[in-house]
């Protein structure tokens, strides 16, 4: 166990995002050490608060109110409720802003200035202020207006042209991700735009805007994909589990279910080939390399397949596990958690939950995947479990000087 300080403990950040950016942005600085203070509605708050079912469970096994959803991108932080649409509340954020390292939103284009919120106003208060906007299209072009989601930068972006199977085969067509990738993405992305500032802050004693963008981040990833087609004019088309450089690299069945083969080079080809009793595949002409296995790749998967469903997914990780070929099931949610690799690495963790978080309360514990970032000397750290809403309000104003009389008159009014 470090007994350093965490990475990150000397920052403070304040939060206005909701949904999944920009939390998922600001719940990885938490996890790193930094004071992070999430912003919300009174009486609503984020609107992943409701965005069940599920629902997480209270001591009997029944659903509380609290949707799971927000739960995957909150931990760490502190929160409080605050109506920046009343002059009290923008003052109150304002003094807040002055006194922190970082403010992360995703309001709309503008959204913040009639509030005077904006990065001017800001940067006016406090010119060491790291201010990053999460936008569905950024900061200035023809869309920058646009509200932005998830699934639609997705489908813009060319990412669901190329996820699911060819037309033609079964249940062929554009497939969304499993999870809301991009936004995950854009929140990695921020996350490590907002360090560089700090990182440039060092130097220059100067804050700066960030302009992040889904359909931004949406293009970036598309990587290799985006490459070929840049370079060649070829338009790439959903191919299923196939790969489309590499061959074997897909799906196959098995005895019983299906496992993942991805074989990346001559090498593993070779070594398969002989642990499947099949040497003479490898100095076959048509798939010598790997160019000649994705040239004549209707030709390798149907042999491939036929002695795939020869032994179990279990036999067959046994079977290629010593000799270098990558090999794996396909698991579900409770298989994955369950796995030995998962669990020896710790990736589940569970944090109890106080009697103090009163919309929560119900519930013992909530659970949540660890951080994968492994600071060795000043690992990340488990402060609080997600938080309640306004659970840490009398705290934080507290904090900036309100005394108990204060505070109740502000809420008296609505104010907090």
């Amino acid at each position: 166990m470090s007994t350093q300080a965490a990475a990150l403990a000397h920052l403070k950040v304040l939060d206005l995002s909701r949904v999944l950016a920009g939390p998922w942005c600001t719940q990885m600085l938490a996890d790193l050490g930094a004071d992070v203070i999430k912003v919300e509605r009174p009486g609503a708050g984020d609107d992943t608060r409701h965005w069940g079912p599920p629902f997480l469970k209270d001591a009997q096994g029944d659903d509380t109110t609290q949707a799971t959803y927000f739960t995957a991108c909150n931990r760490n932080k502190r929160a409080i409720t605050l109506d920046m649409a009343q002059a009290e509340g923008q003052a109150l954020i304002l003094k807040m802003a002055a006194q922190s390292d970082v403010l992360v939103e995703n309001f709309k284009v503008g959204g913040l200035k009639q509030y005077g919120l904006d990065y001017e106003s800001l940067k006016a208060v406090n010119p060491r202020l790291i201010y990053c906007s999460v936008t569905g299209f950024g900061q200035d072009g023809p869309y920058a207006e646009r509200a932005g989601y998830d699934l639609m930068i997705q489908a813009m972006s060319g990412l669901m042209s190329i996820t699911g199977h060819a037309d033609g085969e079964p249940g062929g067509g554009p497939m969304r991700m499993g999870v809301a990738l991009i936004d995950v993405l854009t929140g990695i992305y921020a996350c490590s735009a907002i360090l560089a500032a700090v990182e440039v802050r060092h130097r220059t004693g100067e804050g700066q805007h960030i302009d992040m963008a889904l359909l931004d981040v949406g293009m970036a990833v598309l990587a290799n994909q985006a490459a070929g087609f840049l370079n060649t004019g070829k338009v790439p088309q959903r191919q299923g589990n196939t790969h489309p450089s590499l061959a074997p690299y897909q799906t196959f069945e098995t005895l019983d279910g299906s496992m993942l083969l991805a074989i990346g080079n001559d090498g593993q080809f070779a070594r398969f080939c002989e642990a499947a009793g099949h040497a003479e595949w490898a100095a076959d002409a048509r798939f010598a390399s790997n160019t000649l296995r994705v040239k004549h790749r209707e030709a390798l998967i149907p042999v491939l397949q036929a002695v795939t469903r020869t032994r179990s997914t279990a036999q067959w990780i046994a079977l290629l596990e010593d000799k270098a070929v990558p090999c794996g099931p396909i698991n579900d949610m409770a298989q994955a958690f369950a796995d030995a690799q998962v669990q020896a690495r710790g990736l589940k963790v569970t944090q109890a939950v106080t009697s103090s978080q009163p919309v929560s309360g119900a519930v013992a514990s909530i659970t949540t995947v660890a951080s994968p970032l492994r600071l060795m000397a000043t690992p990340p750290v488990l402060q609080r479990p997600p938080p309640a809403l306004g659970e840490h309000t009398d705290e934080v104003l507290a904090e900036l000087g309100l005394d108990v009389r204060q505070v109740a008159s502000l809420r008296q009014r609505g104010v907090v």
